[in-house]
């Protein structure tokens, strides 16, 4: 790793061996006081195991000078949904001078209240809310906003509703703007005023739309549907899908749970002409897949964030990219191995065996996601023949970011350490799988490409391209 100075740090190898066994050996808590790249891996690895043991070290270094070793010791311990961290975590998201400190405070807030319900509590809830308005990063208003979901049932969530409309009248930025929409939509669509959903139709972001629109089909009634019906001609894709949505919702239907054909009258973005490749047949795999080893890792950037936006993105640095040849046309994706090095490791793997070769879109759920990468082509039930441990990172899936799927349990919820070879693409915002699914790259090019898509499309062949 270490694509920057080509040294890469033995230390790291002990770090991957501990957080791939899920272990937590007395010597990964030393790590702690090493140099900011080895001391950031060191907590994040703490905190993916899960375990009570490192607790202790990484509040201790709650006060270390480096923020971006700082910032991943905040981020752990919201992964480990430390309660007890809950107060010194509320108090670095208001007053920490450094952005990436206080995104990760979010991030951990809402992690920990979410795996806590006991304490939603109104103060908590303040600070996350007080933040989505007043904090100079937007990156971190747009976070801290996204992060109010856990308080979503709370007895006070209709003045925490009214509040994040006051901060979207407000707020300037367009990325904020969908995020604070977002969130009202998805935690508190019951709460929201009706003339403020009435302008938010109308706002010039796409996103904006798409979620007012989601939050009606939430709201019985013929004045909801009144409200929805102009959108199935908006401008913006987005938005027509969400309103189709929103109608079938508001009529008791089912949603669409896979797009076998393009709905009339979708202004979805052309594709350049002589884009579509040739239709495959099946997949052309060649051996059964393995699991990645260390040594598989390619070369990444140093794990060193230093502000908000390093810890919703790549950091500095080369990354691999691929090419992915689909029916339609091509998608560039630029992955990110100091996030998730084991992901890409074996992303990287399996294209290059041709794994994914032919292999089916096999669901695409509109303005949702498109998930492929099971050779057998019955929907999602290809057996990898291993599992890879999550790898849990700050990434927000917003649009177009590629994260691998998971297998759900009887409870319906998505089961930890169970991805193997599928993954998808986000086509929105669709931030209530950060704290679930590994985030692991992003669309370069050809988005309109996934937007075109339907399930009788395929993949033709990944090839690794130059990094960049």
């Amino acid at each position: 790793m270490f694509a920057a100075s080509g040294a890469v740090p033995p230390e790291y190898a002990a770090i991957a061996r501990d957080e791939q066994a899920r272990a937590v050996e007395p010597f990964l808590t030393h790590f702690l006081d090493a140099e900011p790249a080895i001391a950031a891996r060191a907590a994040l690895a703490a905190g993916r195991s899960k375990q009570p043991i490192p607790l202790n070290a990484l509040r201790r270094h709650l006060v270390t000078k480096s923020p971006a070793v700082r910032s991943m010791v905040v981020y752990a311990l919201g992964l480990a949904a430390d309660g007890t961290s809950l107060g010194s975590l509320v108090r670095l998201e208001r007053r920490d001078p450094a952005s990436a400190v206080r995104y990760a405070a979010a991030d951990a807030v809402g992690r920990i209240v979410a795996a806590r319900p006991v304490l939603a509590t109104e103060a908590v809830a303040d600070v996350l809310l007080s933040s989505a308005g007043d904090d100079p990063d937007p990156f971190v208003r747009g976070h801290a906003a996204a992060n109010l979901d856990a308080f979503g049932t709370a007895a006070f969530a209709g003045a925490l509703a009214s509040g994040l409309e006051r901060r979207f009248a407000r707020e300037r930025d367009g990325t904020v703007r969908w995020h604070v929409m977002w969130i009202l939509a998805r935690a508190y669509p019951l709460r929201c005023h009706d003339a403020f959903l009435r302008r938010a139709l109308a706002d010039p972001n796409e996103f904006v739309r798409a979620e007012a629109a989601r939050a009606l089909g939430h709201r019985p009634g013929p004045r909801a549907a009144a409200l929805v019906r102009p959108l199935l001609d908006d401008p913006s894709w987005h938005v027509q899908y969400e309103a189709r949505e929103a109608l079938r919702r508001l009529a008791k239907e089912p949603p669409t749970a896979h797009l076998t054909a393009l709905p009339p009258g979708i202004h979805l973005p052309p594709l350049p002409p002589g884009s579509a490749g040739p239709q495959p047949t099946g997949s052309t795999v060649v051996r059964k897949p393995r699991a990645p080893a260390y040594g598989d890792v390619p070369d990444a950037p140093p794990l060193v964030p230093t502000s908000a936006a390093s810890l919703d993105g790549p950091l500095p640095g080369l990354h691999p990219r691929v090419r992915i040849q689909t029916t339609k046309g091509d998608v560039v994706v630029r992955l990110y191995p100091e996030w998730a090095p084991f992901t890409v490791a074996n992303f990287l793997d399996l294209a290059a065996d041709g794994y994914y070769n032919g292999n089916r879109f096999f669901r695409i759920v509109p303005d949702f996601v498109v998930q492929t990468g099971d050779p057998n082509d019955d929907r999602g039930n290809g057996d990898a023949g291993f599992h890879l441990r999550a790898e849990e990172n700050p990434i927000e899936q917003r649009t177009g970011i590629i994260a691998m799927a998971l297998n759900y349990g009887k409870d319906k919820h998505a089961e930890r350490d169970s991805a193997g070879t599928e993954f998808y693409f986000t086509l929105s915002p669709q931030l209530h799988l950060d704290r679930d699914f590994t985030a692991f790259g992003e669309v370069e090019s050809g988005f309109d490409v996934l937007a075109n898509l339907i399930e009788r499309d395929r993949m033709i062949r990944l090839a690794r391209i130059s990094d960049d």
